[in-house]
């Protein structure tokens, strides 16, 4: 399997349509095989799950997430894990470990910069 998440700086990068890069894991009985930081090329929820989707993404793990977003990832069979944060690294060990804590209300509702109301933390992505 392949896990991506939203990245930059070494952590959980919180605005999923506006990433601009993913860190990469292949997964296989529970441990880590490879893993990879890529670009994200364009921006934008629908653009971003087609590029996860062709590179065999099976689980996003990511801050707060639109429901288009959601839409789009889910035509491609990837499950959403949000409303996570922290270093990408200590997130990973987590899920590993069968610890993640994700929250499958945390949302955000907001186009472009202004009138955006985020639901399940201070954490968003769109």
């Amino acid at each position: 399997m392949i896990l991506a998440m939203p990245y930059e700086s070494g952590e959980v990068f919180q605005h999923f349509g506006k990433s601009k890069g993913f860190q990469l894991y292949e997964i296989e009985g529970g441990k880590i095989l490879g893993s990879r930081v890529m670009s994200a090329g364009e921006n934008g929820h629908s653009a971003l799950a087609d590029m996860l989707g062709k590179l065999g993404v099976t689980v996003l793990v990511c801050g707060g997430i639109g429901d288009g977003a959601k839409q789009a990832l889910a035509q491609w069979g990837i499950r959403v894990l949000a409303g996570v944060e922290g270093p990408v690294e200590q997130v990973m060990e987590e899920y590993l470990a069968g610890r993640l804590s994700a929250s499958a209300g945390a949302t955000c509702d907001h186009h472009h910069e202004e009138g955006h109301s985020c639901h399940g933390g201070d954490s968003c992505c769109h």
